[in-house]
C-alpha cells in the first residue's frame, strides 16, 4: 500500500468510505451491474470465486458455499462511478496482480529522474486500468494474457507478457497442499493464481533493474480480526530483524506482538499500518482469524529457498535495491485524524524474488487464498497445523 501522504492527496473521491456487502450473491450482482464478471466454482458448485477480466483478471471475492459470506473487499464507490482516477484505481479484490518495485532507482511507478512524490507517482496502467483478455475458461478456471511495455526510473524498457491463471482448488487438493485434513463441519473455498511474467526484450540484470510479481489481497476486516505471520526464528545477526514495522510510522505495541515464532498484527481496518517480513525470516504460509465470524484465512505462496534478492519499494534512491520483503500485511485506517479512509479492509501480500530473466525466459509466482468457516475447535486444528498456533491464541494475542 501507499505512504500516508498518498491517500490524503489523491484525486477527489478516492478517500470516500466504501464498504462491501457481506453476502457473496449481492457482491456478484453488484459487480455484474458495472463490469463483466466471471464466476468460477468447484466441482460441487458450492465454493465460488468472482473474477473480473477488466481489472487484470482480478479475484474480487469468494465464498465457501455454505455461509454465503463474501470474503474479498470491494470498493463499491469507485466501481459504481465508472471513472478512472489519478495515481491508482483501488477497485478492491482479494487477489490482485501488481509488479514491483514501487520506489527506488528501478521503480516502474515514477518517470525517469522525477522526484519521489505524489505528483509524479502513477501506477502503470497495465496493472491498474487495462483489461487482460480471457484466452481460456472452464467451470473452475480462467486464463488471462496481456503483453505490454514498462519503463523504469533509470529509463530501462521492459517488454513483458503476463499470463495469469485463476482456478478454484478442490478440497482434496487443498488438504494436500496444506498438509492437513479439513475436519468435518468446516466449509472452505480456495482460489489459486498462477502468475507468470515472460521477458520479450533485452536481458534483465541487477544493474538495469529487475521486476517482481506482487500479489495483494484486500479482505473484509472486522473488530476481531488478527493477522498471524509465522517467521523463521534465529539471531538478528544471522537473519536480520524479525519484522519491519515502520512503513507508516512504528506500529503501536497494542497492535503488534512478536511471540513464540509468530507475528500478531491487528487487521481490524481501524488504524493505518503495515508490516513486512524479509525472505530470510518468511515462511510460505501466513493467515488471519476473525473470531466473531469464525473465519480462518490462509495465504500460501511460492517462497524459493535459493535467493534473498527481493525488490525494495521504498520511495527513495536506495543503497539496497534488492533488500525488500517477501511478505507484507497492511491494515487500513484514517490517514490522518478526522480524515476518511479507503474502507474496512486489511491485506495479506506476497512477492516473488527479483526476476533475472534473459530474453524468452519467464518467472512464475503462485499465490493461494484459503477461507475456512466452521466451529472454533475445528478451525483451531487447521491453524495449528499451518500457522503453528491455534485460533484461540490468535484471537487473544492483541
Amino acid at each position: 500500500m501507499l505512504p500516508v501522504t498518498m491517500w490524503m492527496a489523491l484525486a477527489p473521491g478516492v478517500l470516500m468510505p466504501a464498504t462491501s456487502a457481506s453476502n457473496f450473491d449481492d457482491d456478484v450482482e453488484f459487480l455484474k451491474e458495472h463490469v463483466k464478471t466471471i464466476v468460477l466454482t468447484d466441482t460441487s458448485g458450492r465454493a465460488k470465486v468472482a473474477v473480473v477480466p477488466q481489472y487484470q483478471g482480478r479475484v474480487m471475492t469468494s465464498t465457501d458455499g455454505a455461509s454465503g459470506m463474501s470474503y474479498g473487499w470491494l470498493n463499491r464507490d469507485l466501481i459504481s462511478s465508472g471513472e478512472l482516477r489519478e495515481h491508482i484505481n483501488a477497485f478492491g479484490g482479494e487477489d490482485r496482480f501488481w509488479i514491483g518495485p514501487e520506489g527506488g532507482q528501478f521503480s516502474i511507478y515514477f518517470p525517469p529522474g522525477s522526484p519521489f512524490d505524489l505528483e509524479h507517482w502513477q501506477t502503470p496502467p497495465p496493472i491498474d486500468s487495462i483489461a487482460y483478455p480471457t484466452v481460456a475458461a472452464t467451470k473452475g478456471s480462467a486464463t488471462f494474457v496481456k503483453r505490454f511495455e514498462l519503463q523504469n526510473y533509470i529509463g530501462f524498457k521492459f517488454d513483458v507478457e503476463v499470463t495469469r491463471v485463476v482456478r478454484v482448488v478442490e478440497t482434496q487438493e487443498a488438504e494436500r497442499l496444506l498438509g492437513v485434513d479439513i475436519p468435518s463441519g468446516v466449509h472452505m473455498v480456495c482460489v489459486e493464481t498462477k502468475n507468470t511474467i515472460k521477458n520479450h526484450g533485452k536481458t534483465w540484470d541487477e544493474d538495469t533493474g529487475l521486476l517482481s510479481i506482487w500479489i495483494l489481497g484486500m479482505l473484509n476486516a472486522s473488530p476481531t480480526t488478527t493477522v498471524a505471520v509465522p517467521y523463521v526464528t534465529g539471531s538478528a545477526s544471522r537473519l536480520g530483524p524479525i519484522v519491519n514495522d515502520t512503513y507508516f510510522g512504528k506500529v503501536p505495541a497494542d497492535r503488534l506482538k512478536v511471540e513464540g515464532g509468530v507475528i500478531y498484527f491487528k487487521g481490524d481496518g481501524n488504524y493505518r499500518s503495515k508490516i513486512g517480513v524479509s525472505p530470510r525470516r518468511a515462511k510460505e504460509t501466513l493467515g488471519s482469524y476473525d473470531a466473531t465470524g469464525r473465519v480462518l484465512t490462509l495465504a500460501q505462496f511460492t517462497l524459493p529457498g535459493n535467493t534473498t534478492r527481493y525488490v525494495n519499494s521504498m520511495w527513495e534512491l536506495q543503497s539496497e535495491p534488492y533488500g525488500g520483503d517477501a511478505v507484507n500485511s497492511y491494515n487500513d485506517g484514517p490517514p490522518a485524524p478526522g480524515a476518511a479512509q479507503m474502507g474496512k479492509f486489511y491485506e495479506l501480500e506476497s512477492s516473488s524474488p527479483a526476476l533475472l530473466l534473459a530474453k524468452g525466459a519467464s518467472g512464475t509466482h503462485y499465490h493461494r487464498t484459503y477461507h475456512f468457516h466452521g466451529p472454533e475447535a475445528a478451525l483451531d486444528k487447521i491453524a495449528k497445523a499451518t500457522l503453528g498456533v491455534g485460533v484461540k491464541r490468535i484471537a487473544s494475542a492483541l
